[in-house]
């Protein structure tokens, strides 16, 4: 079970959420928030989604499905 982003905060209980669509998880000049997991250095960056609370202001990212499934072999991330 992945976790997806809710309509409901977890800080406050707001319901005032809003999500980004499908970005960039950096890489370039930017961090790269998901090192390993996009398609290659040529290609691009896994990809995430910005969840932000509007009455909290609490931000969530949440990984894409492709860079999910990239996650247990990648040498840049160990299971804890």
């Amino acid at each position: 079970m992945t976790m997806k982003p809710s309509s409901t905060c977890p800080g406050c209980n707001g319901r005032r959420v809003y999500a980004s669509k499908e970005i960039s998880a950096g890489g370039g000049h930017a961090p790269d928030y998901l090192p390993g997991l996009g398609q290659s250095w040529w290609s691009g960056a896994a990809k995430l989604t910005v969840v932000v609370c509007a009455d909290c202001g609490l931000i969530r990212s949440f990984a894409g499905e492709d860079a999910l499934r990239k996650l247990p072999d990648s040498k840049h991330w160990r299971k804890l």
